[in-house]
């Protein structure tokens, strides 16, 4: 898959350049949780490139448009929580066998484009010769541009209705689900609540959050339970509480490495293994961490029971298998390394029942 960083301030006047693009089919927008309206999305953006003999492209935006417009506020929390990260992003889209990705930076002067400026660049830099999109999609300088005025432009576009769960149960990708729109916004309310069940059924795969281990304040350890501080690489999570995981070691091409905890770890001290292959068992706190008193600072940390070795700079992909709780703020660091005692040793159990 080729990946296209798209910056105004780079491409001004500049025109296509075969190198840079093929001729393509492009679908539009953020794709965050590559859930399966996105997936059906994607589906036809590539049915419809093999139809015209086209490549496929997606278009994503860094930062999403609310992110960037919470911060222009001052506000970066005021904006959903994201579901994927751009390098999560990404890898599911190639994946999913996308041909080229444009990440266009959105900022004052992306967002300042007319709508005609935006079908230029479409069709004069990036070699669009046709469009799959949504039937609500509008572009442009106050959202001015629509399907309609594509197509007045010269482009071909296919528009795809909003997909809901009876559309993904007749397609075989899911079940058991009621008559409701699938989106992004529905994901992150499920995850929040902690229904990783329902949540997993929209995304069709189990939610994760990859990341490299960094340095934390290392409270865990003074505890008797370090844990493995992850990069979340998001203002914040769309899920909190305290989660049974089950994590892999991934490669820079983002392969999971084979029995990479076995060899990272010390004599007898394997940990316990997970729920898929080459994976550890571990437990863990994703949230703001209340009784450390540090609102604004979201954490992704992960207790490895029976385990120890030394996971700096590794890059960790973390499986959310079972909630147990919320977050909980405890009386003083006594009360909470004994909630910490009391949840390894119930998320043990369920890991145990769960084999």
């Amino acid at each position: 898959m080729k990946t296209i960083f798209l910056d105004l301030a780079t491409i001004h006047g500049t025109k296509s350049d075969p190198a840079l693009a093929s001729a393509s089919v492009l679908t539009i927008g953020n794709f965050d949780g590559v859930h399966l309206g996105h997936q059906a999305m994607l589906k036809q953006l590539q049915d419809t490139a093999k139809q015209q003999q086209l490549s496929s492209m997606v278009m994503i935006f860094e930062p999403q448009p609310r992110e960037y417009f919470a911060q222009l506020k001052g506000d970066p929390e005021s904006a959903p929580a994201r579901l994927t990260s751009q390098d999560e992003k990404l890898t599911l889209l190639k994946d999913f066998g996308i041909d080229t990705v444009v990440v266009a930076k959105f900022d004052e002067a992306f967002r300042s484009l007319s709508a005609t400026e935006f079908a230029d660049m479409l069709t004069q830099y990036l070699n669009v010769q046709a469009l799959v999109l949504g039937d609500d999609f509008r572009f442009g300088h106050d959202r001015t541009g629509d399907s309609a005025f594509l197509r007045s432009y010269g482009l071909p576009v296919t528009n795809l209705h909003t997909i809901t769960d009876t559309q993904a149960i007749a397609s075989g990708v899911a079940d058991d689900l009621s008559d409701n729109r699938i989106s992004s916004t529905r994901i992150r309310e499920l995850l929040l609540a902690g229904d990783l069940r329902m949540a997993n059924h929209l995304l069709n795969r189990d939610y994760s959050i990859t990341g490299e281990v960094v340095g934390g304040d290392k409270i865990g350890r003074t505890l008797d339970f370090p844990t493995a501080n992850i990069e979340l690489n998001r203002v914040r999570p769309a899920l909190h509480g305290v989660y049974g995981v089950d994590v892999v070691v991934l490669d820079e091409q983002g392969a999971v490495i084979k029995n990479a905890f076995a060899h990272l770890a010390q004599p007898e001290q394997l940990g316990i293994s997970g729920l898929r292959p080459h994976s550890l068992f571990g437990t863990a706190n994703i949230g703001i961490r209340p009784t450390i008193d540090k609102p604004h600072e979201w954490r992704l940390e992960v207790f490895f029971p029976k385990f120890s070795g030394d996971l700096y700079g590794k890059t960790l992909q973390v499986r959310f298998l079972h909630h147990l709780h919320d977050e909980r703020k405890y009386d003083g660091l006594e009360a909470l390394k004994a909630g910490i005692q009391q949840d390894v040793a119930d998320l043990i159990e369920w890991r145990n029942q769960a084999q």
